[in-house]
C-alpha cells in the first residue's frame, strides 16, 4: 500500500513496483495530450538549449543532447566535470513544478532540461547522485515528445533490471535510496523517432 504522506491529491501513481533499495511511482498521464503538446512546442522553441563537452573516465566529448538549466537558486550544478549555471525559472516551467508538487509533495528549486533530438540522441548509465543534490535525492522526471524506453539496474543485484516506456505526458518520480543502488539510462534507437523532451526536476541544496 502506498503511503498517502507525499501524495496530496487524489491522483496516486499508476505504477510503483515493490523493488529493493530504492522507490519508483509513474503517472503515465499526469498531462493532457493538450498540455503536452503545447508544453513541448513552448520548451523546443524558447528553452536556451545548450551543446555542451562532458569528460566520462578522462575522455572529453560532446554529449548526445542538449541541455538548459533552471532554477529558483543561482547554484552551480556540475556532473561529469560540466558546471551548469542556472537560468531562472521561466513561467512555463514554474506551473509544471506546481503541478508536481500536487502529486509527489517535494521541495524541488531546480529542472535540468534535456533535448534528445531523434534516436541517437540518449544518456548512458549514470545515477543523479552528485554531492549538490545531498544523500538519497529525489527526481521527478516530466517526458513530452517521442515515447523512449527508460532502463534501470542495480547495482549490486544483477537480477533487478527494469524497463518502463516514458510517453508523452507521463511523470515518473525516482525516490528513496533509489540513487545510490541503481543506475538508469536512456539508450539510443535505431528507429527513425521525433524529438523528446524530459524535464528533471531536483532540489539543490
Amino acid at each position: 500500500m502506498i503511503n498517502s504522506l507525499p501524495f496530496p491529491s487524489e491522483e496516486k501513481p499508476s505504477w510503483s513496483p515493490d523493488i529493493p533499495d530504492g522507490e519508483l511511482y509513474y503517472w503515465p498521464h499526469f498531462l493532457s495530450p493538450r498540455e503536452a503538446d503545447r508544453l513541448f512546442d513552448r520548451l523546443n522553441s524558447k528553452i536556451p538549449w545548450q551543446h555542451e563537452p562532458v569528460t566520462v573516465f578522462g575522455r572529453s566529448y560532446m554529449q548526445p543532447r542538449l541541455t538548459s538549466l533552471h532554477s529558483s537558486t543561482e547554484k552551480t550544478y556540475t556532473y561529469s566535470q560540466l558546471t551548469l549555471h542556472p537560468q531562472p525559472m521561466t513561467p512555463d516551467l514554474v506551473l509544471v513544478l506546481e503541478k508536481i508538487q500536487h502529486h509527489y509533495a517535494h521541495d524541488f528549486n531546480t529542472v535540468l532540461l534535456n533535448l534528445y533530438r531523434d534516436g541517437q540522441d540518449s544518456n548512458g548509465w549514470h545515477a543523479d547522485n552528485e554531492k549538490e543534490l545531498g544523500k538519497h535525492p529525489i527526481i521527478a522526471s516530466v517526458s513530452l515528445g517521442e515515447a523512449r524506453i527508460f532502463h534501470l539496474k542495480h547495482r549490486q543485484d544483477t537480477t533487478q533490471r527494469l524497463k518502463l516506456n516514458l510517453t508523452h505526458g507521463s511523470l515518473l518520480v525516482m525516490a528513496g535510496a533509489l540513487q545510490e543502488h541503481w543506475l538508469h539510462q536512456l539508450p539510443k534507437t535505431a528507429r527513425t523517432i521525433g524529438p523528446r523532451i524530459n524535464l528533471t526536476f531536483r532540489k539543490l541544496i
